[in-house]
């Protein structure tokens, strides 16, 4: 098997220092790296690399491109990615110069605490490295600021509050992230409107061509991966800029699409639901009247 097909996995924190050639943390489940220190040359080129833990880049100058699946992500404004354990992702394939730090955390570093029951509430650990935060100059300081505060608790020796310490100084780091996240939303209101709208273009293509005869409903994974979005990223970017996440905004779009078959046309209901891409009309009339508050006959008979 060619090493480009490969997966290289990395179990432990300890592993990967050991991989970079970098001494051993301090603490086994949490480890700062700082992009100067690592050759890009210790991956080999087209590596696929999985880790057991989670990443935080922060990069805040960076030339080159990072490869994620099929596409490539330019770093060059700087910025915040994020990876949750078992990801795949790609290094970097030539040897351009990054500056930044890369922030690793065990999920048993945070396991004991309120972080370890909500870190999955922080959705952007689900977004692809294309879909990375970038960040204004004034967000890179508070960024670096954070990132300043957990070096200097790294570097001091381990006691009885370090953990304590650095979970808050991860839970603020990531919480900031957010704040920042929904600021990027609004911010990129041109480019998620181009979303929205090869969304609909996309919905309508699919309801009004009836490929739902032969697909059944459109699923959240087709659209995303039809937009080459991640699916929990074009859900947050739904709800920042319509209200309504992804499934949501799916069914609204159906039940308008019905709306207008049980005004327009003579098919029965069973056979809009069919078109739709429902297996058993029953399922249908129960989403539209749940939607609508009426039957879909009810509906029809309005119009007559």
């Amino acid at each position: 098997m060619q090493p480009s097909t490969d997966i290289h996995h990395i179990a432990g924190i300890s592993q990967l220092m050991r991989l970079l050639e970098l001494r051993p943390p301090s603490h086994p489940l949490i480890a700062l790296v700082d992009y100067n220190d690592v050759p890009i040359e210790k991956f080999p080129k087209g590596q696929k690399i999985s880790l057991d833990f989670y990443k935080i880049s922060f990069k805040s100058a960076f030339k080159g491109q990072i490869k994620y699946g099929q596409g490539y992500y330019d770093f060059e404004e700087g910025g915040l990615a994020f990876l949750k354990p078992r990801q795949v992702v790609f290094p970097p394939e030539d040897s351009a110069s990054y500056e930044g730090f890369a922030l690793y955390f065990h999920p048993d570093f945070i396991r004991n605490y309120p972080l370890g029951k909500t870190i999955n509430r922080y959705g952007f650990f689900s977004y692809d490295v294309a879909e990375a935060l970038f960040l204004s100059a004034h967000e890179k300081e508070i960024i670096a600021s954070l990132f300043t505060s957990i070096i200097n608790e790294l570097k001091n020796n381990i006691d009885s509050f370090s953990q304590d310490v650095l979970v808050s100084q991860l839970e603020l780091l990531l919480n900031y992230s957010n704040r920042f996240y929904n600021r990027q939303f609004i911010t990129r209101k041109a480019v998620n409107h181009d979303i929205v709208t090869a969304l609909d273009q996309l919905l309508n293509s699919y309801f009004d061509e009836g490929v739902g005869l032969k697909k059944g409903l459109p699923s959240v994974k087709y659209i995303s991966s039809e937009l080459k979005l991640s699916q929990r990223y074009l859900s947050d970017m739904l709800r920042s800029f319509t209200g309504l996440n992804t499934q949501q905004y799916i069914q609204n779009t159906l039940i308008e699409k019905a709306k207008e078959k049980l005004s327009s046309t003579n098919l029965s209901v069973a056979e809009i639901a069919y078109q739709l891409g429902f297996e058993h009309s029953q399922s249908f009339s129960k989403l539209f009247k749940t939607r609508t508050k009426v039957s879909p006959l009810a509906f029809r008979q309005s119009f007559h």
